[in-house]
């Protein structure tokens, strides 16, 4: 293509930063929906950990925002919500994690909420499904 050749490097640099940019709004559109479509295997443990690491890598480049980089508590409660907005603000959006919390039942409801979602289930009677 002719004009692809006229493009200076300024302008190169440019694009293509619009196109990473554009490609990782993609990626964070399209984790949420697929997991919402029903499939007959549930959401695996290997794609949860796949799906959180990039969620970890577009926290880390700056994507999220500096408030998601301010803490490490502040990163898992993003990385959370990257990972399965609707789950996040079923289970967590009221009373995000704390440093050092561990909340093993709330986590239980969550990995709950994100199967059910991939099974294309409703999420009825998720919160307290771990006698909360």
């Amino acid at each position: 293509m002719i004009v692809a050749t006229t493009i200076s490097f300024g302008n190169r640099n440019s694009l293509l930063i619009s196109l990473l940019l554009i490609s990782s709004s993609l990626h964070f559109f399209c984790i949420s929906p697929l997991l919402a479509k029903s499939s007959p295997h549930p959401i695996s443990d290997v794609q949860v950990r796949s799906n959180k690491l990039q969620c970890y890598a577009d926290i880390d480049s700056g994507l999220w925002g500096w408030p998601c980089k301010s803490s490490m508590i502040a990163r898992e409660n993003c990385a959370l919500r990257c990972l399965s907005p609707s789950c996040y603000e079923l289970i967590y959006e009221s009373d995000p994690l704390e440093e050092g919390e561990k909340d093993f039942i709330r986590s239980q409801e969550y990995k709950y909420c994100m199967h059910k979602l991939s099974m294309g289930e409703t999420l009825e009677g998720v919160k307290g499904a771990f006698g909360q």
